[in-house]
């Protein structure tokens, strides 16, 4: 079980985190925004639940839920917030991105460094970073990166234990390139990197 903390309040994770209740309860949990088509929202007392009903594809309409979940997570000041999709790898990092993007005044570039730090393996569909370039642009009026698409080397062989845990892993990701070449990696601080504004480095997901 993986829950990752994103902010003193805001927690990522895939589905198996919001069926313990004493986990939950440790986190201050009041609010679950449950991102999936099947899988049920857990009834605990005092904690609310938000479906998002996407399938993770390229074609689904993610975006469509970007400004109310963003406004329920911003909304809610009774405890933590948990994002949860099946993994917790594409549609909740999304919605979090979006959430940070518009509450926490970072670009989308910064947005998903905040969110790789916290969750490493993350890793959106193509489809969901359109979304979010579109989202940035409608918040700023202009991308902070740019798309390509990267060809990744095959995953090993599913082992019969994470056939049921994985999902099948796409063959090609994304590149996000800075718009400008002139910061590094090295250039990218703890104490500038989520700051508005700040240019950074190449990210590759």
């Amino acid at each position: 079980m993986s829950v990752s903390q994103i902010t003193p309040t805001l927690f990522l994770s895939g589905a198996d985190a919001p069926l313990n209740a004493a986990l939950m309860s440790q986190k201050g949990i009041t609010l679950i925004v449950n991102a999936t088509l099947s899988h049920t929202c857990p009834a605990y007392p005092g904690v609310e639940c938000v479906r998002v009903p996407v399938s993770d594809l390229p074609s689904a309409r993610l975006g469509d839920h970007f400004d109310r979940v963003a406004e329920r997570i911003h909304g809610n000041r009774a405890g933590g917030t948990l994002v949860h999709c099946v993994v917790g790898m594409s549609r909740s990092p999304a919605l979090v991105m979006a959430y940070l993007m518009r509450y926490r005044g970072v670009t989308l570039c910064q947005a998903h460094r905040w969110v790789q730090d916290s969750r490493p393996f993350v890793r959106l569909n193509a489809g969901f970073w359109e979304q979010l370039l579109q989202y940035e642009r409608r918040l700023y009026g202009k991308n902070s990166v740019r798309v390509a698409a990267v060809q990744e080397t095959p995953p090993p062989p599913l082992t019969p234990r994470t056939q049921r845990t994985v999902p099948p892993q796409q063959t090609n990701w994304l590149s996000l390139v800075p718009r400008s070449p002139q910061m590094t990696r090295m250039a990218m601080t703890p104490a500038n990197k989520r700051r508005r504004g700040t240019k950074s480095s190449s990210i590759k997901v």
